[in-house]
């Protein structure tokens, strides 16, 4: 589902939002939130979304994938209170730490959370900010669910929807909602 966006918002966000042609390879069109980022209105119009969705999920837990979801998730769970959960590359995090592989177009990656940062009870949120093939999401799915904890949502800021991210992540979601607050 595509998250309820006022008209000025998502213009303000997608102005925000540049294409950048040929990166990192030729033939991909990159899309870089780093203007969004340094606009003050737009970050904050961003993450008072994902923190209205935080509260509409009974969110208790957000969940920042490596790397730019830490930046959109961090300020979330500061302003809606609740703790914040990086789920980092393998072998980043100290410690005890869950680890989950999964495939990438040619090989495999692995993501690893701190084993103790989740628990029975908690309601997790993910953010990130693109959904494109959706593996990295899904992993995050799984190690939120091995720690004892139950996934309340998946938010990000693009969905690619000639991607097959959605699709991929339907039932790993089991039921939870997956809001992306742009579909390009």
């Amino acid at each position: 589902m595509t998250a309820p966006l006022s008209e000025d918002v998502r213009a303000l966000l997608l102005g925000r939002i540049k294409d950048v042609p040929d990166y990192p390879k030729p033939g991909v069109m990159f899309k870089d939130i780093t203007p969004l980022l340094a606009d003050p209105k737009a970050f904050a119009a961003l993450t008072d979304t994902l923190v209205e969705l935080a509260g509409q999920y009974g969110a208790t837990k957000i969940v920042g994938l490596e790397a730019r979801g830490f930046i959109l998730a961090a300020p979330v769970a500061v302003q809606a209170g609740i703790g914040f959960v990086p789920v980092r590359k393998a072998g980043k995090l100290p410690g005890a730490t869950l680890a989950q592989s999964y495939e990438l177009e040619y090989g495999t990656a692995e993501i690893e959370v701190h084993a103790e940062d989740l628990s029975a009870g908690d309601r997790v949120m993910v953010i990130d900010d693109v959904l494109a093939t959706g593996g990295t999401a899904e992993a995050s799915l799984s190690l939120i669910r091995r720690a004892g904890a139950q996934v309340a949502g998946v938010a990000v800021l693009m969905e690619l929807s000639f991607l097959p991210g959605r699709a991929k992540l339907a039932d790993s979601l089991a039921g939870a909602p997956l809001d992306a607050l742009i579909v390009v």
